[in-house]
């Protein structure tokens, strides 16, 4: 089969598409013919070898942890699903034509399988990351660099909740942060009194590694209220850096309840082919994404 790899550390252009051997599901997993991948900033983080805990890494190394396909191969001790299923979920290695599944759910009604491909980690991080900075009902979040993936998927999953979202932005986005539902200003200078200005700040969220966490803390007045996805400087600042996966089949089972009540979209930015894996990830790390980038198989 043809798969993207890299052999050594390094920028975009360290991708190449190889041939390689089919793998094969072990028990409890399942093998799927892959129609498409999630492209997530984690990728390119394992590629440059960023220490990543959740993702130790040996050369050469495959690239991609999101899929949705179709199921042609199921391992011992699997059941509720069979050869021929439409599902989505999270392996390892998935920018390739096959791909081994350990968590998976059946993809909603109504998504192809590019838009399915874009769920399982952003929704996984959104959810998580809401938990663990404890913003409730009736409070007002901060989400610096809200229009990317995962950004989109809090943002809604805030207003479904009940929570007030701040979101920070490019001038571009505004209009795309106010249709998911939240208060939207742009990032650059001067946005820390543009957020004041909108009111107080209860929790705050660093999904775009810019460099702000000292301000976040600023506005939240507790180190303990903001998170980052994307800063492994944030410790330095007494804030949680949150790289650890949680319960991804659970993440996959709220997915599918929002998008069939109807409360979460993540749209498709753009889409690319195997061999534009490095394109992919070039305009992954420039950023300024509105919902999801995918590899389609």
């Amino acid at each position: 089969m043809r798969k993207v790899s890299f052999a050594e550390f390094g920028g975009p252009e360290v991708l190449q598409v190889i041939d390689a051997e089919e793998p094969h599901a072990g028990p409890g997993e399942i093998r799927i013919a892959v129609r498409a991948a999630g492209v997530n900033p984690a990728d390119w983080r394992v590629r440059e070898g960023q220490v990543l805990k959740a993702h130790p890494t040996e050369l050469p190394a495959g690239v991609g942890l999101d899929a949705a396909g179709v199921v042609d191969e199921v391992g011992a001790d699997v059941e509720g699903v069979k050869a021929g299923d439409h599902v989505f979920g999270e392996g390892s290695c998935t920018y390739a034509e096959f791909a081994v599944l350990s968590a998976w759910a059946r993809m909603p009604e109504g998504l192809s399988f590019e838009e399915a491909a874009g769920y399982p980690s952003v929704v996984e991080t959104a959810l998580r990351i809401i938990g663990e900075v404890g913003v409730r009902p009736g409070q007002r979040l901060l989400v610096s660099g809200a229009s990317g993936g995962v950004g989109s998927a809090v943002l809604q999953i805030a207003r479904d909740r009940g929570i007030t979202v701040i979101g920070t932005a490019g001038a571009a986005n505004q209009d795309y942060l106010r249709g998911l539902g939240a208060v939207a200003t742009t990032y650059g200078e001067g946005w820390v009194e543009r957020v004041r200005r909108l009111g107080r700040v209860d929790a705050a969220l660093d999904l775009a590694g810019s460099g702000v966490i000292r301000e976040l803390v600023e506005l939240t007045g507790d180190p303990r209220k903001v998170i980052s996805i994307a800063d492994l400087s944030a410790p330095e600042f007494g804030v949680r850096f949150s790289g650890v996966a949680g319960s991804v089949p659970d993440a996959l089972a709220e997915a599918i309840d929002l998008i069939s009540r109807g409360r979460l979209h993540i749209p498709v930015e753009k889409s690319y082919t195997l061999g534009e894996a490095a394109a992919a990830h070039a305009d992954s790390q420039a950023g300024h994404t509105r919902g999801r980038r995918v590899m389609v198989v």
